[in-house]
């Protein structure tokens, strides 16, 4: 009996700590007398938790900016200095490494960014030269890495086991062979779900327990967060809207299959379209470009993509029913003249009923902050179960 109350309060213990790093997570450095008032926890318990942190390196306490007549009560924060992460993104044309504190703060200073290359083993090489330049300069503990990667993630064989766009990545696991390099724990995470993290813990889907995330850079994913969790499906792969065939006779995509909603609705799309149009390959960034200079000369180009991807979002809307909809890309959506143009054709192809309920965003967030994201939210599930 002794030992199954043991077993309970440890439990219980861990709960309210894992409470703790989710109000800090939320609401930034905060004195312990604030924690207990949004918490709603004793405040010899938010003391315990807080130590207990403490001690585990996941928070750290530091004196407030300004000093208050008194006394001032120290501020805990999530560990900016004394601990790190390291977020891996790997994506079809380019990579990049990020180093940041557990508050996720992300800087250029604490990025390195490299061409993806044409072999998995020079991509590995890669890979390992740059996390171990970040890892160099870190001095308090890193907790983990998280790596992000495009295509379909198979949770219970643990590998990617397709990747359209970069089929170096088919029936492998770089976090597994990172970790094996680096001794240093590595979790593979979907780049959409990863995305979805992101904008929860970091960007505008504060507080949100339904919303998806629409991802039209290079492939076109989609992330789902249903009641406060990423929706994975059976084996984790859901969410691949992206090969559902939408024109019978179209390109051959990289999936195998000809017509796919990916080769029409996204930033590599357009690229393709123009880079036709011009009889020369163009990268996203130069197409772009080209548009920003001369926009009339794409009109027709621009009407096709903006069509499939409107045609994507209401697919999602329809389908998922989500509070809002956050959709991540380049050439269509960070242009805000180009975007309303895209939600206008929304209106027309989304139920209304459905469309009502749903705000459409224009997202701000980076794959970047997604993998630190991803670790982070792992961080914080291994620690414990939530109450909620």
């Amino acid at each position: 009996m002794d030992y199954k109350n043991r077993i309970e309060s440890t439990l219980l213990s861990r709960i309210n700590e894992r409470r703790m790093l989710e109000v800090i997570q939320q609401h930034g450095p905060s004195s312990r007398a604030t924690l207990t008032r949004v918490s709603g926890l004793t405040a010899p318990t938010v003391s315990k938790a807080v130590d207990s942190l403490l001690r585990r390196g996941f928070v750290e306490e530091v004196d407030p900016l300004e000093q208050s007549l008194g006394r001032p009560g120290r501020l805990v924060r999530m560990a900016a200095e004394s601990a790190a992460v390291l977020g891996v993104v790997i994506d079809a044309a380019a990579c990049c490494v990020v180093a940041a504190g557990l508050d996720g703060k992300v800087s250029e200073a604490q990025t390195r960014r490299f061409a993806t290359q044409d072999s998995y083993a020079a991509l590995l090489d890669s890979l390992e030269r740059h996390c171990r330049d970040l890892l160099g300069g870190i001095t308090g503990r890193v907790h983990g890495i998280g790596v992000s990667v495009p295509g379909l993630v198979n949770e219970r064989l643990g590998e990617i086991v397709c990747c359209p766009n970069l089929h170096i990545l088919d029936k492998r696991n770089p976090a597994r062979d990172l970790e094996q390099r680096l001794g240093v724990a590595c979790l593979l995470l979907q780049e959409t779900d990863a995305l979805c993290l992101g904008e929860r813990m970091y960007g505008d889907a504060h507080g949100l327990h339904d919303f998806a995330m629409l991802d039209v850079s290079t492939g076109l994913g989609l992330g789902v967060m249903a009641g406060g969790q990423v929706l994975a499906g059976h084996s984790g792969m859901a969410g691949e809207v992206g090969h559902i065939t939408v024109d019978l006779d179209g390109v051959r995509c990289g999936c195998g299959n000809r017509g796919c909603l990916e080769t029409l609705a996204t930033d590599t799309a357009l690229a393709r379209l123009v880079s036709e149009k011009l009889g020369r390959p163009l990268t996203v960034a130069e197409v772009a470009a080209e548009i920003s200079r001369r926009p009339g000369d794409f009109q027709h180009e621009l009407r096709v993509v903006t069509e499939y991807l409107a045609i994507a979002i209401a697919a999602v809307i329809n389908i998922f029913n989500p509070t809002a909809l956050f959709v991540h890309g380049e050439i269509l959506v960070c242009s805000a003249e180009r975007f309303a143009r895209v939600l206008e054709r929304v209106k027309q192809r989304t139920l209304t009923a459905s469309l009502a309920d749903c705000t459409i965003v224009a997202t701000r967030s980076s794959k970047r902050q997604a993998a630190i994201a991803g670790i982070m939210h792992h961080m914080t599930n291994a620690w414990a179960p939530s109450i909620r």
